[in-house]
This record gives structure tokens, sequence and C-alpha cells, in this order.
């Protein structure tokens, strides 16, 4: 078994419970509030940049130069494509770009962020990858689930949403971690594929606290 579908099985609750969240059902019906909505991009909006520096940093610790176009193209989908479709959606909900830039990272946003970083920087392409995989892999299958709602892709809020998400060029990313992930598991000892499983399903939780956040709008208590 490719170890991508050992630590998929394992996250499987978690996963199960991000997809069933009422946020990412909103989405999908065109029920979700529009404010719940707007506190979730901005913060989403802070999260894809220490997101991108984590690619950045997969980019300078690449052992060869394919691992390094890799993270490189992912990068720039990140920065280019996946951050496009915030600032444009921030203009359309009337949220000005200082604004944008200005918002206070959540204390989930800053919690997933901060460890998603800790666990880059210690060096390890693997450990790297696990931190990460499971936003770009989790928003894939979201966004080809929320696809088959009649209407939600062409509904007037969400619809772009949902499209970006289930696009082959979105899914390409994920599909490079996982390729990539299953090629570094290759010869590891049980104990660093128990590590690297930890990480995936430590970044899995955070991924359905960070919706949760988001449909709560739950900012510092002070």
């Amino acid at each position: 078994m490719p170890f991508s579908e050992r630590i998929r099985k394992s996250a499987d609750p978690i996963w199960k419970a991000s997809h069933e969240h009422p946020f990412v059902q909103g989405i999908g019906h065109g029920t979700l509030d529009i404010e719940s909505f707007k506190f979730f991009m901005a913060q989403d909006y802070k999260y894809l940049i220490e997101y991108s520096r984590v690619m950045a940093m997969g980019t300078a610790l690449a052992p060869d130069l394919e691992t390094m176009s890799g993270f490189a193209e992912a990068l720039d989908d990140t920065l280019n494509m996946e951050m496009d479709l915030h600032r444009s959606y921030a203009e359309r909900l009337g949220i000005s770009r200082e604004e944008l830039e200005a918002t206070v990272p959540g204390p989930v946003t800053l919690a997933y962020s901060s460890y998603m970083m800790a666990e880059a920087q210690k060096g390890s392409i693997a450990e790297l990858i696990a931190a990460i995989l499971p936003c770009a892999w989790s928003y894939y299958e979201i966004g080809l689930e929320l696809a088959k709602i009649p209407g939600a892709t062409e509904h007037e809020q969400y619809g772009e949403w949902v499209r970006m998400y289930a696009s082959d060029e979105f899914g390409e990313i994920g599909y490079w971690l996982i390729r990539k992930l299953d090629e570094l598991a290759e010869g590891k000892t049980e104990a660093e594929l128990d590590r690297l499983e930890e990480i995936f399903l430590n970044t899995s939780r955070y991924e359905y606290m960070f919706w949760d956040m988001a449909y709560k709008r739950e900012k510092w208590p002070v």
C-alpha cells in the first residue's frame, strides 16, 4: 500500500468531519452566511502567505531539480492563482487590499501556520510535505464533492470558489505532493513513517479547526 493511502485512511474520520462541516456544505448549497465567508477568505489569505513560505522552503531544500521545479510550480500556483482568487473575492465583497493585508491572524490561523512552519524548518522534505499535504489534497477533494451538487459551480457568490478547487490545475498540486511523499517514504523505518503520519493527522485536524473557526468567526478573546 502506498504511504499516501495509509495516511489518508488514518485521517478519514477527520476529513469526513471537514467534508460534512456546515461551513463546507454551506458553500456547496449556497446557504453559508456571507459574513462567515468574508471572515474565512481574509483568514485564509493570511494562512496562504505562510503556506507559500513553506513551499519556498521546499524549493530551497529540494535535493534535485525535479523536486525544486515541482515546489516552484506549486508556489507560483499558490501566489498567482489561489491568492488571486482571494483578492478578487475581497474586492467583490467590499474588502480593500489594505484591509486584507492588515488582517490579524486568528488563534487557529496562527497555530496552524506556526505548526506547519515548525515542521518544515526541521529540514526534512518528507516532514514538510506531510505538513502541507492535507491543505492541497483535502481542498481538491472538497471541491470535487461540492461540484457534484446541482448549481454549486454556478452559484453567484460561491460558484467561482467551487470551480477553482475542483479544477485539474489545483488538483495537480496535491497529486504532485502525494507522489513525492510516496517516493520519500520508501525505505523509511516504521518509526519515521509514524512520525510523518502524526504530522499529517495534526494538520488534518487543523484543517477541520479552520473551517470551524471561520463558521463561528472566532477571533482572539481579548
